[in-house]
């Protein structure tokens, strides 16, 4: 048997016009939010107000103690068992600088923004864990250590 007179099938028309038409569209959208701004969101910057600077360390009791880096003072003792919620956002913080083949020695950034929001944030690994979203009694965990005393960078 021969080959001759029998010629490939011709894709349909309707797909291809259909598939266009949607990169077109997309293209046009695009191109229209990008101009006018419709449809598009922006985030404003927010203005930190209260930053402090924290190293957080281990005791042989099970204890946390809270130091202030830049006067070498303690903030705050956790005693073992407290305060589980700031344990585990700085344990998580903690296990991410050390795979990050970090030390312990930076401290980690407690920042309140103008916006009401707060972070806390570990400038080696620039990671930041907002806390809002935990729920006012786990904020103000955090909260308290900037109350002690605030300061801007």
């Amino acid at each position: 048997m021969s080959g001759a007179g029998h010629e490939p099938a011709a894709f349909p028309r309707a797909p291809l016009f259909g598939a266009a038409l949607l990169v077109g569209g997309s293209l046009l959208a695009a191109t229209t939010a990008r101009l006018t701004d419709i449809g598009t969101v922006r985030v404003e910057t927010a203005t930190p107000i209260a930053v402090r600077d924290l190293r957080f360390e281990d005791r042989q009791d099970g204890s946390i103690v809270v130091i202030d880096p830049s006067s070498g003072q303690q903030v705050k003792t956790m005693g073992p068992g407290t305060n589980g919620f700031v344990r585990i956002v700085m344990r998580g913080l903690a296990r991410d600088r050390l795979m990050a083949g970090f030390g312990v020695e930076r401290p980690f950034r407690l920042t309140r923004w103008d916006d009401g929001r707060l972070t806390i944030a570990d400038p080696a690994t620039n990671r930041a864990t907002e806390l809002a979203g935990f729920g006012k009694e786990n904020v103000q965990a955090f909260a308290v250590l900037l109350q002690t005393r605030s300061s801007m960078p």
